[in-house]
């Protein structure tokens, strides 16, 4: 006899219809699952025996065979026990049949026929909404994210034997209710008012948080580059509800959605100068996400920027462009987003003193021009913004008066992106940042005077077409902070001024 159990499998951030098929067939006792099942799939044979015996649940003692299919697709994950242990029990005839596509199983068994967690339940709830699937069973500690996808029910469970019992109709399982908003944001641990000095750097980030512009600053050790960094986040909008779910669904893949339901803070993500290429954009023999897609509307902070590996930073070219990477492999190619706000710190020179004037900067004009070629102008030609952070005077470190608090700082950069929402409505973009080149030339308009301004700028600095846009870009930030219709020729010198220091 054999049956089908739907489950699902996981490629990227994307999850695709798997049919559990398992036959019984009289023979010598053996436990066969074929379908390209990579090892870990292989040793469900016998997380699914144990735990069959531990729920006082019949296994049978002749030939098993379970087909994943389709089967030329390679399964990968722990997530199939539940459904291979039910398709099992159906196939015997301890379990009534049902439709294959009444329900979705997904879950990993221990050996005592408890659930444990899995990762992309989120990707699988949305699946099951997209292909008409009224019910989804999984694992108790998946609920509050298979929730957050509206028009399905949610079922969860903490054994295998409740979920037999359930299909056998002699007892229920939770049903989850759909969750509709993102929690409340928690207040942020660093506040700009605790920031003395570096008004300039202040309105850099004020202007990248608006416009989701990257930003670079540059200045001697111990001026406030990474407490201005990782004070950002604090002035950054709150997540919307699309942006929230793309965030969620990130780390519900990697299993690492701590909060059990919606991500509801803006990632803030900070790796060492030591991080591999792989470990910055992802990647491996099954594809995961690496730094830059779990910072996807947040923060990307580099730290000692000219530190890290000259071929790691270039793999940075192509996400900044296009906000999303993709990983080709030969088993296929999945893409992951990587919609991030890059923000660089790096010290003037070797010693860090070049551009301090209370300090004697002991490098070589050569040792300076050698640590600033680390960095690739493509890469700087990325980078829209670019600040000097100078050391903070003493008197201002001293000044007992805080500085203006960052609550009211992100209500200038919530109207400014409301601007935004606003004007590039129906076009999926969400900040000034995201414009193409045509739609820059297009959506953002110029007056005559701010047209012969920046035609004078580009020839005399000699700018690059990507330049040029970017410019125009952030210009368009600074008039939306502003309230401004036009973008005016002010706001086009103060973006030119944030062209790269280095």
């Amino acid at each position: 006899m054999a049956a089908t159990v739907l489950t699902t499998a996981l490629h990227g951030i994307e999850a695709s219809l798997i049919d559990v098929e398992a036959d019984i067939s009289p023979g010598l006792g053996s436990f066969q699952i074929v379908g390209l099942p990579d090892a870990a799939v292989q040793e469900a044979r016998e997380r699914v025996r144990s735990a069959l015996k531990h729920s006082d649940l019949p296994f049978p003692r002749t030939k098993i065979t379970v087909n994943l299919a389709p089967a030329d697709i390679r399964k990968a994950g722990t997530y199939f026990d539940l459904p291979i242990a039910i398709a099992v029990l159906m196939a015997h005839g301890d379990l009534p049949e049902a439709p294959p596509r009444a329900r979705l199983l997904a879950g990993e068994l221990a050996l005592d026929g408890k659930l444990r967690p899995i990762p992309g339940a989120l990707s699988m709830a949305m699946l099951c909404a997209e292909s008409g699937i009224a019910e989804i069973i999984l694992p108790q500690e998946n609920g509050a994210e298979a929730a957050l996808v509206p028009n399905i029910a949610i079922k969860t469970a903490r054994t295998l034997k409740e979920i037999t019992d359930y299909l056998c109709g002699q007892g229920e399982l939770t049903l989850v209710t759909h969750a509709e908003t993102p929690n409340d944001e928690s207040k942020p641990t660093l506040d700009m008012s605790s920031i003395r000095g570096q008004e300039q750097a202040k309105r850099a980030l004020e202007i990248a948080a608006a416009g989701g512009h990257n930003l670079l600053m540059q200045g001697p050790p111990g001026s406030g580059k990474t407490l201005l960094a990782r004070s950002l986040p604090s002035i950054l909008p709150r997540l919307t509800m699309k942006e929230a779910l793309e965030v969620t669904r990130i780390y519900s893949v990697l299993g690492s959605l701590h909060t059990g339901g919606m991500a509801h803070e803006r990632p803030f993500r900070a790796p060492h100068h030591t991080a591999s290429g792989t470990a910055l954009v992802g990647g491996g023999t099954i594809p995961k996400p690496g730094e830059i897609s779990l910072a996807h509307r947040g923060v990307l902070f580099l730290d000692e920027f000219p530190e890290f590996s000259r071929s790691v930073l270039e793999n940075l070219r192509q996400p900044l462009e296009d906000g999303q990477v993709t990983i080709a492999r030969a088993q296929g190619t999945v893409s992951f987003p990587a919609r991030f706000l890059l923000v660089a710190a790096m010290n003037p020179c070797p010693c860090g003193f070049a551009t301090d004037r209370g300090r004697n900067c002991t490098c070589s004009p050569m040792q300076v021009e050698k640590y600033k070629k680390r960095i690739s102008g493509p890469l700087l030609d990325r980078i829209d913004l670019a600040v000097e952070v100078p050391r903070v005077p003493t008197e201002k470190l001293t000044d007992l008066a805080p500085g203006e608090p960052s609550l009211e700082i992100r209500r200038r950069v919530q109207a400014a992106r409301d601007i935004q929402s606003e004007r590039f409505a129906g076009r999926g973009i969400v900040t000034n940042s995201e414009l193409s080149s045509e739609e820059a030339r297009t959506l953002i308009g110029l007056e005559a005077d701010g047209r012969a301004f920046l035609k004078r700028a580009t020839e005399h600095y000699r700018l690059s077409a990507r330049a040029y846009f970017r410019i125009l870009k952030v210009s368009r930030t600074i008039a939306d902070l502003e309230k401004a219709g036009q973008v005016e020729e002010k706001h086009l010198a103060e973006a030119l001024q944030y062209r790269q220091i280095t």
